[in-house]
């Protein structure tokens, strides 16, 4: 099993807290000295990337793995409470194939079931939420993949590809050098001999005409990243020789050379096109964060600017199981501040990264969607109710502050559950919304979208459930109760079908070839249909 991040790290840093500025100001694309910005606006600069594992696995999926891949300790036997390898519970409710753990079942009774990053339908849906939520560009981690992972990552890849080119996101390959003995031959070896292929795809991320290579780990002072920084030189060297813009992740004190840097690595560092300090286990409050931004990030978004160098800091969630995630104020005050210092993009750490729990995907909204003796925290920890994608949708506005869509402000824009005016209210065929806006229910497994074309339409993740433009149910209501169920009424008031029903989770929506919507249970019983009297 690959090491993960989190073990290689210190701890959070304390740091006071600074005043919040307050006010707001609408910004171009980049805040500060744009002037000094190495690169236009392309696939990563002026963009979100989000970090993104697909490194889980289940038995039974057909990975070549063959294992509970990242879900256990040991991954040759079912996830438990006695052999957990994750800090957080994804909400299931937005994939259509899931595989049973030895959990107890949720709170609601569902299974216990975890997704396998495998199967294509779970990197749609994956890519999917990173369309509706404005995560531009995924950055694939790519460990070693000269052992038994490798089959696995090399098929995840092409999956990425595959779903990256359906939902219109890019993606670039980030080798992670953890741990990685002969990384100064294998690292080039493999792109030259597998990676390479998909830098022609129209879904691979390039900026200033190049194709993105990411690479993790260089200059990082401990036992995993021993390499002298000749040979990380001379590795960022023959990536842009290949015609590669190149990425670092580097030490979060790189320009200092203290603490978790090596001495003697800043010409290493300074060869990126791009620098994105690592900041989990660094921060883990708003004051932590506001001290970073006065004593580190303006210093190294100064130092990039003088050396035309693309400025990509992390902004992270939090650790769920730490609560450091005060219903989005921790990720907020990190987004704020990094458009203030003026960075050229922003990296979100991470997207699926459910072992760390510093995952931006959806994640158990309520204990009701947590296996019950699994001791894991929901989203509504702290006490303020959260949506399954509060995380997504917060990483949106992110986005839309960083280019400057939406104002610069210390006061997030984006609200935990979203609401129609009185508590989770109603939203009705009949009521004039904006064409795309998205409205959630309350616990975030459904939404109900009036898309550009006038259709207003049901979903469950990414899975449409119902559309008022099927054939006799333009004038039908579809309401969101006071529950957080959604229901589907006839003129007259008589409910047609209602997400609540048992049953209903994991519901899927088919056109028949005689012209009949029907809504299938996962099973594949009949829920509802047009073509059933009175429909």
């Amino acid at each position: 099993m690959t090491l993960s991040r989190r073990t290689l790290l210190s701890s959070a840093l304390a740091g006071t807290a600074l005043a919040a500025v307050g006010g707001s100001e609408l910004l171009p694309a980049f805040a500060g000295d744009a002037t000094k910005a190495a690169s236009p606006a392309g696939d990563v600069v002026g963009k979100i990337t989000v970090g993104y594992q697909g490194w889980f696995a289940c038995i039974g999926d057909g990975a070549p793995i063959n294992a509970w891949w990242h879900w256990s300790q040991n991954e040759s036997q079912a996830p438990s409470p006695s052999n957990q390898n994750l800090k957080a519970w994804p909400d299931m409710s937005i994939y259509s194939a899931g595989y049973k753990t030895a959990y107890a079942n949720l709170g609601n009774g569902g299974a216990p079931d975890l997704f396998s990053s495998y199967d294509q339908s779970t990197v749609n849906a994956h890519f999917s939420l990173m369309q509706q939520n404005g995560c531009d560009t995924a950055a694939l981690q790519r460990f070693d993949p000269n052992g038994s992972e490798g089959p696995t990552r090399n098929a995840v890849t092409a999956k990425v590809n595959t779903a990256a080119q359906q939902y219109g996101r890019k993606f670039y390959i980030m080798y992670d050098a953890s741990g990685w003995t002969n990384m100064k031959s294998e690292m080039p070896a493999d792109w030259t001999n597998v990676m390479a292929q998909y830098a022609s795809s129209s879904a691979y991320a390039h900026q200033n005409g190049k194709p993105v290579v990411g690479i993790w780990g260089f200059g990082f002072n401990d036992a995993n990243h021993p390499w002298s920084a000749a040979d990380c030189l001379s590795v960022v060297q023959w990536f842009k020789d290949q015609g590669c813009y190149v990425m670092g992740g580097v030490p979060t004190y790189w320009r200092t050379g203290a603490n978790d840097s090596r001495a003697g690595y800043l010409d290493v560092y300074s060869a990126f096109d791009m620098i994105s300090p690592w900041m989990v286990g660094r921060i883990g409050s708003v004051a932590d964060s506001n001290n970073f931004y006065t004593n580190v990030n303006v210093g190294d978004q100064s130092y990039c600017n003088s050396n035309s160098i693309d400025y990509q800091p992390c902004v992270l969630p939090g650790d769920l199981s730490a609560r450091q995630r005060a219903h989005g104020d921790f990720m907020w005050a990190q987004f704020y501040n990094m458009v203030r210092v003026g960075a050229q993009g922003i990296y979100i750490s991470m997207f699926d990264e459910y072992g760390e729990g510093n995952q931006i995907l959806n994640t158990a909204p309520t204990q009701s969607f947590v296996p019950t003796n699994s001791g894991l925290l929901s989203l509504d920890e702290d006490g303020t109710a959260c949506s399954a994608d509060y995380y997504l949708r917060l990483t949106d506005d992110g986005g839309k502050m960083l280019k400057g869509q939406i104002s610069l402000t210390p006061t997030r824009p984006t609200s935990p559950v979203v609401s129609t005016g009185g508590g989770c209210g109603s939203m009705t065929a009949n009521q004039q919304l904006t064409a795309n806006q998205s409205t959630p229910s309350c616990d975030g497994r459904f939404k109900l979208i009036l898309q550009g074309d006038g259709n207003l339409v049901l979903y469950e993740g990414s899975t449409a459930l119902w559309a008022s433009g099927t054939a006799g149910k333009a004038s039908a209501n579809a309401i969101m109760q006071g529950d957080g169920n959604f229901v589907i009424y006839d003129t007259g008031g008589s409910p047609l079908w209602s997400s609540g029903t048992a049953g209903n989770s994991g519901a899927y929506l088919t056109v028949q070839n005689d012209g009949n919507t029907v809504i299938f249970s996962s099973g594949g019983a009949t829920l509802w249909s047009t073509g059933t009297g009175g429909h």
